[in-house]
């Protein structure tokens, strides 16, 4: 027998040797839950291990993620007043934009901020943009959008992230920041972000469900492969940095076309259901915790991902997993 493959499945030493997949700490962005106040840090029930935090809280809890090499983190905004056009959204001191000045005010580059740019925490009916007549006006969002983003950049973020699917937002974006000299201002694109069920969890996280209706009329439908990579294209000649895959762990396949059509990098989300089903089975005695995280880990940077936005990252971390 001249082929046996075994050889090099021999010991430990040779199989990390001879690995194809490689993960590193690098690769971790960590999302984090932002709320008006001060002395604010509470768990969230669907979501164990995650919490809501207020900026000063934020910046003890990033501290001691740095000490791990968690060095980049993505803000999402909760607790702002709720209106129909979202105006809270754009605020000079929003929650967002003042937890981003108290992150840069305590470690400057050493930490790499990303914000989430989306309407649905900030409207009164939880959807993505300015709804009139039950439909979401594209345009109308598009330009909230592009305020939003820009007060998060002159806030000090270093790259936004718009999450909403609106046509043409990566541009009308991309533009504004450029306008008000915020041309190194990254931007990372929910290129293609399906209208999942995997996102129960965070919608209560983030108090942004939808009062009524879906939101299948912009996110996407996971039956078309055809349609997804359209919006990748387009988000890259908008003028995207970076295109993203959400969810992940369904769409690994998404995540290895993606990256097999595009030269920019790509990240994948690991979101709020893919964690909490972890957690809960676990929790359950089902699974081994440490061994799905990682295999899930794997998985996504097989499939092709560069990026892997995580709420398992800090515990990855933590309990050196890798």
């Amino acid at each position: 027998m001249l082929n046996r493959p075994r050889r090099l499945r021999k010991n430990p030493i040779i199989r990390e040797l001879v690995a194809e997949t490689r993960l590193s700490e690098d690769m971790f962005v960590y999302p984090y839950f932002v709320v008006p106040g001060q002395g604010v840090k509470h768990g969230i029930e669907a979501m164990p291990g995650i919490s809501h935090f207020s900026a000063d809280m934020l910046v003890k809890d990033v501290e001691a993620g740095l000490k791990l090499g968690l060095n980049k983190v993505l803000l999402f905004g909760v607790g702002e007043q709720k209106t129909d056009d979202a105006s809270s959204a754009y605020h000079d001191h929003s929650v967002v934009a003042d937890a981003v000045r108290a992150l840069k005010s305590a470690f400057g580059e050493d930490i790499y901020v990303i914000t989430d740019v989306c309407t649905c925490a900030y409207t009164t009916h939880g959807h993505c943009g300015i709804l009139k007549n039950d439909y979401v006006q594209n345009d109308e969002t598009v330009h909230v959008l592009a305020k939003m983003a820009l007060s998060h950049a002159l806030a000090g973020a270093d790259m936004v992230a718009p999450s909403d699917m609106m046509d043409g937002r990566i541009l009308a974006i991309r533009e504004k920041l450029d306008q008000h000299q915020q041309e190194n201002t990254a931007i990372m694109s929910y290129s293609i972000k399906f209208a999942s069920a995997y996102y129960g969890p965070f919608r209560e996280a983030a108090d942004s469900a939808p009062n009524k209706g879906d939101r299948k009329a912009y996110q996407m439908d996971f039956r078309n492969p055809n349609e997804m990579m359209r919006e990748a294209y387009l988000d890259e000649e908008e003028g995207a940095d970076i295109l993203m895959v959400k969810p992940a762990l369904a769409y690994l396949d998404v995540i290895q076309q993606l990256k097999n059509n595009t030269n920019l990098p790509v990240a994948c989300y690991n979101v709020s259901g893919e964690y909490s089903m972890v957690k809960a089975a676990a929790k359950a005695g089902w699974i081994d915790e440490q061994k799905v995280t990682m295999e899930n880990m794997y998985a996504f940077t097989r499939a092709g991902a560069n990026i892997i936005i995580s709420y398992h990252a800090r515990e990855i971390l933590e309990n050196k997993w890798m």
